[in-house]
């Protein structure tokens, strides 16, 4: 297999959430030649490995926002290369990402976030505390997925109002609508006529690439 090694390193360094040895491991992937694209589907792939761990207890919330900080810093340092055209993919699907208004939690929605990225999604993080024609706006402006973060049972029924702000806009076909946040359950995605429920960043991701790849 092209590039087993730095494909070993990469995924070693991110699940150590050790941001230092992320950034060295990327430049040892780059001096060999391996292309940007290929590092980032690489460190994705071990991303999401942290995710699973954290969601099994092996590794805690610090471990993940290191690991996440250091493929931030990773994509900044390959996103010139990117942009350039190098695996570049305009057909790469797009997705709003946001805490609904009234909610300032975001680290579960941030962690998400970037796991998208790695996965291969545009993202537009929006951060936290989102007026909801700030989500209607971003879907109109080419969003195929929206997704919305609420961690309390007062800012949960947000997640509706977004929904129904979306269909009255006329754009309701046009996305694929993620919600996830403590509060909120299959039934309540459901009930609220949202595509995808998350308990995790992970399980997110995996379903949104699901849909994105025509699976």
């Amino acid at each position: 297999m092209a590039f087993e090694n730095e494909n070993k390193i990469l995924h070693d360094a991110l699940v150590s959430c050790k941001v230092p040895e992320i950034e060295n491991a990327v430049e040892t992937a780059r001096s060999a030649g391996m292309p940007a694209n290929d590092i980032i589907a690489s460190l994705g792939d071990a991303m999401s490995d942290v995710g699973v761990m954290f969601e099994r207890g092996k590794l805690f919330l610090p471990h993940v926002l290191s690991a996440a900080n250091g493929m931030k810093k990773a994509m900044e340092v390959l996103g010139p290369e990117l942009s350039a055209g190098e695996g570049s993919d305009a057909s790469m699907p797009s997705v709003v990402m946001g805490t609904v208004e009234g909610d300032v939690h975001d680290i579960g929605k941030s962690i998400c976030s970037t796991m998208l990225q790695c996965a291969g999604f545009e993202v537009h993080d929006l951060g936290r505390d989102v007026p909801t024609p700030k989500f209607v706006e971003e879907v109109r402006g080419g969003c195929t997925f929206c997704g919305m973060s609420a961690l309390m049972t007062t800012t949960m029924t947000v997640q509706k109002t977004v929904i129904d702000e979306i269909a009255k806009a006329g754009l309701r076909d046009n996305v694929t609508i993620m919600v996830g946040g403590a509060p909120v359950t299959q039934a309540y995605c459901e009930k609220i006529g949202a595509d995808i429920y998350g308990e995790s960043a992970s399980e997110t991701t995996r379903k949104a690439s699901q849909i994105a790849s025509g699976e």
